[in-house]
């Protein structure tokens, strides 16, 4: 093997064709000094007004001058999913080879960009996104409501992505590499506050690599648009939607494996000792008879056992996550 041959990860950087989209929603203090710290190495910025009522769109046509930058106007506001979707669609039509996403509220510094590009460069990984919590004197300057939603979301989107080695997965700082991003059925991708956790439901299905990159949480003077009460219900239903889909797909249509026993057998015979249990308890509470210590244990037992297949599932499930990149192997199919 000719070792000179291959380019330098430098090289490889700065040959890529690197594109940038934010999301705008009234972000009209902070979005020009976004635009300003993006660094010389992005080839194309997509802002993406998504009927923004501030006229993010138009306030920065009249303020910016930069050629790498073009507006996207939505005619209807369809969430910050639909607005990263518009310009990951723009992204593939003008061949970029790496698509970051930054939000315009200033939030993400945009000087930590090759942070998350690098690695997908490099052939290291499939998609990067940011991880808030991975230094404790950062997350002490995190809003204690955010902290504790954050935490929760995190668990649950675990459970309904397979990517057990993730955190943050509601943070929207990401970089993907344009072969998989053209894979990916973006018009069956949520579009509202559920899109980050949804991405990473749909790279599962591909069995992409996705990297967690530590970054600092930043909050200053940006307006917060999301209410707990609102998006909670949906964050529940969409995660238990996308695990029960994951399972299908992963251990059942796809794979047959010795997991897929496990969590079948687990599954009944928990079921079967629940059923037993209540029923033989119920009709001996009901004529005044005490319960045998064998109905007892014809009961436990099966819970016992199908508790143990369930963990012996979910070690193999946490074990089975993505470690390799398969943008290299994925075919050009153009843009979506």
């Amino acid at each position: 093997m000719n070792f000179a041959s291959a380019p330098s990860p430098e090289a490889t950087a700065r040959d890529a064709r690197i594109g940038v989209v934010i999301p705008c929603y009234r972000v009209t203090e902070q979005i020009l000094a976004v635009l300003g710290a993006i660094g010389p190495e992005v080839g194309r910025i997509y802002v993406v007004d998504d009927a923004c009522p501030d006229a993010s769109g138009k306030f920065v046509q009249a303020h910016v001058s930069d050629p790498r930058v073009g507006v996207l106007f939505r005619a209807e506001n369809g969430g910050v999913g639909a607005a990263v979707i518009t310009g990951y669609r723009a992204a593939l039509a003008d061949g970029c080879d790496v698509v970051v996403k930054i939000d315009g509220d200033g939030q993400m510094d945009p000087l930590l960009l090759n942070r998350f590009v690098r690695p997908v460069l490099e052939g290291r990984a499939d998609y990067t996104k940011g991880n808030r919590f991975f230094n404790p004197v950062d997350v002490q300057g995190m809003p204690p409501l955010r902290l504790f939603g954050n935490t929760i979301l995190s668990f649950m989107t675990k459970f309904s992505s397979g990517y057990w080695t993730l955190f943050d997965p509601t943070n929207g700082y990401t970089a993907i590499h344009a072969r998989l991003l053209a894979h990916l059925p973006l018009e069956r991708i949520a579009t509202r506050y559920f899109f980050e956790s949804d991405m990473l439901f749909r790279l599962g299905t591909l069995r992409a690599m996705v990297l967690d990159i530590p970054m600092p949480a930043r909050y200053a003077d940006e307006t917060s648009h999301l209410r707990i009460s609102r998006v909670l219900p949906g964050f529940i239903a969409g995660n238990f939607r996308n695990f029960y889909k994951r399972l299908a797909y992963n251990y059942f249509l796809r794979d047959f494996s010795i997991a897929s026993v496990n969590l079948v057998a687990g599954f009944l015979l928990i079921a079967f000792g629940v059923v037993f249990g209540a029923w033989h308890w119920l009709e001996n509470a009901t004529h005044g008879v005490v319960t045998t210590s064998g109905t007892v244990m014809l009961a436990a037992l099966p819970v016992i056992l199908g508790l143990q297949l369930l963990l012996s599932f979910l070690s193999y499930d946490i074990a089975a996550v993505p470690a390799q990149p398969v943008h290299p192997l994925l075919p050009d199919i153009g843009t979506k």
